[in-house]
């Protein structure tokens, strides 16, 4: 999933929502530039953060899976090596109880 935009999307959001709530309240020009950089601010790093933490679980997530898929292939050539050694080992019993 792209996260890239998601910091700039939440900050513009909030701007807008912003500058809709100070020209409906007749907020001075002044008052409606400095709420509306604090939110911008505010949000760009609220949007930071939250894009941040996100790709860590999916990093912690991959790595998870990573190791999972590792124990399984070695699970799976643990169970051919046993059943092998087991098909050998009958093997050589049906061949032993036909030569004897």
């Amino acid at each position: 999933m792209n996260r890239k935009n998601l910091p700039l999307l939440l900050m513009l959001s909030a701007g807008a929502v912003t500058c809709i709530i100070t020209y409906i309240e007749g907020y001075s020009i002044m008052a409606k530039l400095v709420s509306l950089f604090v939110v911008l601010l505010l949000f760009f790093l609220l949007g930071s953060v939250l894009k941040w933490t996100l790709d860590y679980f999916d990093r912690q997530n991959e790595e998870k899976l990573m190791e999972e898929g590792e124990v399984i292939e070695k699970d799976l050539e643990g169970n051919d090596t046993a059943a092998d050694g087991k098909a050998r080992a009958e093997g050589k019993a049906v061949a032993d109880g036909k030569t004897a």
